[in-house]
């Protein structure tokens, strides 16, 4: 198998429309970043951010940066800006709380759009939470159920009837990497007469997603992965503009109430995106992901996608045809259209294998039982730090480093 050489490499990254965006990341020189599918990188101007509300707001200004330095709006004014990044149109996207609880909020908020359906279809290999939260969710709901894609059914697709009221679904697989049809699957939904969930936390500042084109009625998502907020980072909720004058939400905080500086006994729901917020938020974070969104600012996304799976491919192809024979297992989709901006693979070993990838500064992730995951961010990586790192991968897997006993202590958080 041939593959491009260094010199190649060297002329892809020369000739890479997004290559200059590197420079405004703060990374280290001596690692590999490839991780940023589970923490982004910081860029200066989030940091920036993050210390000019700290010191010049809330030390100067105190309760007045409420007003003067807008911190009641941001949650609001961020929502827009994520929405310009996953195709929602203004006014239907705020940022506010966790995934978790934006998921609670969606599906609630889902099943009042079909009263008298009692049933929720999620994937049963959805990232965990997705699961805990659907669980939490029919247990409020007398007679309500969750069905589960590959438990109950086979497919999404054969599993709709005329029981379902939602569909939670990942855009992007946590796992392998595996990428939904987002247009297609919500127009089956629909015509099913259910209501379309998604899940964007692998997707969003990764590829365009085009929810208001595809006609999705929820999505939910963080900020802390490809869109480089920062740990803990606040999470976003989209809500069609098309159900907000008829939808609710089971979190009325005061934020979502209508005139919330009225302190009324009652609650009313904002008729706006506005109704999706709970309680106060957390401005320092959402100051610094104000910082970490600026960097979009010119981005064109169809160079973004494009690069994505030029790295990803990169990645596969070098693999394949250096460390053939040595254990590794393409687990996620070979063609570039059906996979976000990860890759996949398994290994018998996986986990003292990444451990030994860290110790030598390539930064991926493990994910049980036998998955070595490695994402692929387009503004900050280049080509040549896909061939660093198969050079270190390919060097640990032919000279079984990897078996160092103090790579077999599991952490408990990776």
């Amino acid at each position: 198998m041939t593959f491009p050489d260094r010199a190649a490499i060297e002329t892809m990254d020369a000739q890479d429309p997004l290559g200059h965006l590197r420079d405004v990341f703060l990374l280290s020189p001596d690692e590999v970043y490839l991780d940023g599918n589970s923490l982004g990188v910081p860029t200066r101007a989030a940091q920036d951010e993050l210390m000019r509300a700290a010191r010049d707001e809330w030390a100067g200004q105190l309760i007045r940066s409420w007003n003067s330095a807008g911190w009641f709006d941001l949650p609001v004014e961020l929502g827009d800006r994520i929405g310009g990044l996953i195709g929602a149109a203004a006014g239907q996207v705020v940022v506010a709380d966790t995934t978790s609880i934006n998921v609670y909020k969606a599906l609630h908020a889902a099943m009042r759009l079909r009263p008298g359906r009692k049933a929720i279809i999620a994937e049963s290999s959805s990232f965990p939470t997705d699961l805990y939260i659907a669980e939490g969710v029919v247990s409020t709901l007398p007679g309500a159920r969750l069905r589960l894609e590959g438990v109950d059914g086979a497919t999404i697709e054969e599993m709709l009837d005329g029981d379902v009221a939602a569909v939670l679904v990942n855009h992007v697989d946590y796992r392998t990497g595996a990428l939904r049809d987002m247009a297609a699957l919500t127009a089956r939904i629909h015509a099913a007469g259910a209501v379309a969930v998604w899940d964007l936390c692998h997707s969003a500042g990764a590829l365009p997603v085009g929810l208001d084109a595809a006609g999705a009625d929820f999505a939910v998502g963080c900020t802390y992965k490809y869109l480089n907020g920062g740990p803990g980072s606040p999470a976003f909720i989209y809500v069609a503009q098309r159900h907000q004058g008829q939808v609710s939400q089971p979190l009325s905080g005061w934020w979502g109430h209508a005139r919330p500086f009225a302190f009324e006994t009652g609650y009313e729901g904002d008729t706006g995106i506005r109704r999706f917020q709970c309680g106060t938020q957390p401005i320092l974070s959402m100051r610094a992901l104000k910082g970490a969104l600026q960097i979009w600012e010119g981005v064109d996304l169809h160079q973004l996608r494009a690069k994505s799976i030029a790295l990803t491919d990169l990645f596969i192809r070098l693999v394949e045809g250096r460390c053939a024979g040595l254990g590794l297992t393409l687990e996620t989709p070979r063609e570039g259209a059906r996979r976000g901006s990860q890759v996949a693979l398994h290994h018998d070993h996986a986990w003292p294998v990444m451990q030994a990838l860290i110790a030598r500064g390539v930064i991926g992730d493990f994910r049980a039982p036998s998955t070595l995951r490695f994402g692929f961010t387009p503004l900050y990586l280049r080509y040549a730090d896909v061939l660093r790192a198969v050079d270190v991968l390919e060097d640990i897997l032919r000279s079984e480093s990897w078996r160092d006993p103090r790579f077999a202590v599991k952490a408990a958080v990776t």
